[in-house]
């Protein structure tokens, strides 16, 4: 079921009784496995995927090797053609585009903000499937900033393309909750699917002509910037919550991290417990079998669950503790 915020109009169920629409040409833009199940979606359904557009192929691996993106190799398993301009203004591109004589774009994670006149060619517009409840954490990572900020919940909006970064009118939005211990590459594949079956709604809904589309409250929106290696450094001053949605958050990059001895850490799993302590942000409370727990901010402790030494394997604590002998009042951070 859609769940709509006032005055967004649930979307029809199946088995409406006005007449459906036509089927529609769709040129597809998308890049990475977030934009997978939505171009899937379309490929089997009743309308016809006539184009994708990915990024350029990029380097991967130890040897560096040119390897294709995600959309691009589902698009070459379905006959689709495939284009990636180094520019999409330029204007062989566009007509390229034109060419198609789209109906409709649709735009999912594609990386690159569209012209206008790339906007105006398909004759119904082009409309974006966004990984959040716009008009909040409109930007380059909703879903890390959603994590990293503990919200318990999330979702997907299919929005109209418009020249303001993911500010255009929308068309229907669906909640995902955020488990407690969730990370972020786990609820942008759950975020990935839900918009996946609203995309398909939405389309028929368009075809259809039915299509609702309400516009953002620009006063509640917030910005959900790029991701950046730097924000991976732990700051045990933070509470233990804190600490925890980084080392969820930041998955799959950059990872959260910390040092000790000098020498650096990723924290890969971790979990909060109800301890308290005395101890200095970022000292080892306890250090013996399963239990590694490390002092945060504010008298909280937080339980490291995996960690990966820099250069070798992830191992769980205990793996990590049968190696390294750690007592109460080594601390993190040095």
């Amino acid at each position: 079921m859609v769940n709509d915020p006032p005055g967004i109009p649930a979307s029809l169920p199946d088995g409406r009784t006005s007449a459906p629409g036509p089927p529609l040409r769709i040129v597809y833009f998308g890049t990475p496995a977030f934009a997978v199940p939505s171009l899937e979606r379309l490929l089997a359904s009743r309308h016809r995927v006539v184009g994708v557009v990915s990024q350029p192929d990029r380097p991967r691996g130890r040897g560096q090797h040119l390897h294709p993106t995600p959309t691009k190799e589902v698009a070459l398993a379905h006959n689709v053609p495939v284009l990636q301009p180094a520019r999409i203004k330029d204007e062989a591109f566009l007509q390229a585009i034109r060419d198609l004589n789209p109906d409709l774009g649709v735009v999912a994670a594609f990386g690159r903000i569209l012209p206008d006149a790339l906007l105006a060619i398909p004759r119904l517009g082009m409309i974006n499937v966004h990984a959040s409840l716009l008009p909040r954490y409109r930007g380059a990572a909703p879903v890390h900033r959603a994590v990293l900020a503990g919200d318990a919940e999330t979702g997907v909006t299919i929005m109209r393309v418009v020249t303001e970064l993911d500010a255009g009118p929308m068309l229907a939005t669906r909640t995902v909750p955020i488990p407690h211990d969730a990370t972020s590459g786990e609820i942008e594949a759950s975020v990935a699917l839900a918009g996946a079956d609203l995309l398909l709604t939405t389309v028929d809904d368009l075809s259809a002509g039915c299509a609702v589309e309400t516009p953002q409250d620009d006063r509640l929106a917030t910005h959900a910037a790029k991701i950046t290696k730097e924000e991976g450094i732990i700051d045990w001053r933070d509470s233990a919550r804190s600490v925890h949605d980084k080392v969820r958050g930041l998955q799959p990059w950059p990872l959260a991290s910390t040092t000790l001895g000098g020498v650096r850490y990723v924290i890969r799993r971790s979990a909060t417990t109800d301890q308290i302590t005395g101890a200095k942000p970022g000292e080892i409370v306890a250090a013996q079998a399963d239990d590694l727990v490390v002092a945060a901010g504010g008298g909280s402790a937080i339980r490291i669950l995996e960690l990966q030494p820099e250069g070798r394997r992830p191992m769980t604590a205990r793996e990590f503790l049968a190696g390294h002998r750690l007592t109460p009042g080594d601390r993190f951070g040095t």
